[in-house]
């Protein structure tokens, strides 16, 4: 458990009893629903909003947060009482591991937000404490969509983000209606504006129209082509512009990477160093889009994460290095100059999946192979939960204070 969770949970845990023993908090009947396999996706397809508390009976921090999870759960529904607006759910994971398994949790406890039953990849983790939660939630219901009143606004949008911006003829249509629906799901990752009626006429042409005005002034926008009421085009096409194939990872998402559960293809760079990462772009776009989905391609600044570097036997100076972190070891592909080459790092990932990288690890060069192996260093040991080198570098070190220590150092 993180140093930094374990003292929130006890301040949290302690405020709560003080408050309670005070006759400042009086909790009423709590409206919790309780999940398992039979009603899960049921009440999760049906709920606009859902926070989801992963708990286990035996953990001393789960049962503190139930308290103060339940008044939390009264606040918010006093301020929005559809019981399908917002549901505060719950499940045990000793009784349903399954559902634990399907969704990756791996600490106890867990709050994950949902929308129309899809799970977001951040999860919660502001304070324990019941206004902290509450006000969660009530910036969940925060329109995500920004109406445009002028053409001219679109001119003065922030061109440093990714935008998505929709011309519908009216508010309440089907369209627009899965336009709302995407931007909330995908309102981390993306800006999304809206304009209606007249202000949008001169842009619906052929009909109700979508485009994504990418970073940079220079870069022409993107028209979607798709139904636009078709919830499953809309999201898949939203989610390839606003989710970069190559993510940075840094000291704020570290963690969030790590729980979506499978490895880092990760480039260190330093961060003057665009060419690299330009090329490194361009050779996963070229030689792995398929692999999307099956490992996280992400670039790292060299100077920011020295310790994992180190965990690897690199410093600055050798960057750009080019790693796989399975999260039981690291696997250094041999030269980035041969990142060119047709083939060389897709072979690279494969032998990640194949076990061909762990196996050599562990007893050599495969007799039969006659290209050069790659090159494993930092046996880091299976774990449970899976931490990256960005998150655990010794046993003694938890996934916070690592990441913590190295900004620290700067």
């Amino acid at each position: 458990m993180k140093l930094f969770a374990i003292s929130s949970y006890f301040f949290n845990g302690i405020f709560t009893v003080i408050m309670l023993v005070m006759g400042l908090s009086t909790p009423g009947k709590a409206e919790i629903t309780s999940l398992e396999s039979a009603n899960i996706d049921d009440i999760l397809n049906n709920a606009g909003v859902a926070l989801v508390n992963f708990y286990a009976d035996w953990c001393r921090f789960s049962q503190m947060l139930h308290p103060i999870f339940e008044e939390a759960s009264n606040i918010v529904r006093e301020e929005f009482p559809d019981t399908k607006q917002v549901v505060f759910a719950r499940v045990d994971c000793d009784q349903h591991s399954d559902i634990a398994q399907r969704y990756r949790i791996t600490k106890y406890p867990t709050l994950k937000l949902f929308r129309n039953g899809m799970m977001m990849k951040r999860e919660y983790r502001g304070q324990r404490s019941v206004t902290a939660i509450a006000d969660f939630i009530r910036q969940q219901q925060v329109d995500p969509v920004k109406e445009i009143h002028s053409l001219e606004e679109v001119n003065t949008i922030d061109r440093s983000k990714r935008n998505i911006i929709g011309y519908f003829e009216a508010k309440d249509s089907e369209n627009y209606h899965t336009f709302e629906k995407v931007a909330n799901i995908l309102r981390d990752d993306c800006t999304f504006l809206a304009a209606f009626g007249a202000v949008s006429e001169s842009e619906r042409f052929s009909g109700d129209n979508i485009i994504y005005k990418p970073v940079g002034e220079s870069i022409p926008d993107m028209v979607y082509l798709g139904g636009l009421n078709n919830f499953d085009l809309s999201y898949t096409w939203a989610q390839d512009k606003c989710v970069p194939l190559v993510r940075e990872i840094t000291f704020e998402n570290g963690e969030e990477l790590t729980e979506e559960g499978i490895p880092f293809l990760i480039l260190f760079h330093l961060k003057e160093d665009t060419e690299s990462l330009d090329k490194f772009q361009h050779e996963v776009a070229r030689q792995l889009i398929s692999e999307k989905g099956s490992i996280n391609f992400l670039h790292a600044d060299c100077d920011k994460f020295r310790h994992p570097l180190l965990h690897i036997q690199k410093t600055p100076a050798d960057c750009p290095v080019i790693a796989i972190d399975s999260f039981r070891h690291m696997y250094v592909f041999p030269d980035f100059k041969d990142v060119s080459i047709p083939g060389r790092l897709r072979q690279f990932v494969l032998d990640l999946h194949s076990g061909k990288l762990h196996r050599e690890f562990h007893h050599g060069p495969d007799p039969t192979d006659s290209t050069p192996g790659q090159e494993e260093v930092g046996d880091i040991g299976a774990s449970k939960p899976p931490e990256s080198s960005f998150q655990k570098l010794a046993p003694s070190e938890t996934r916070y204070t690592i990441l913590t220590r190295d900004r620290d150092e700067l």
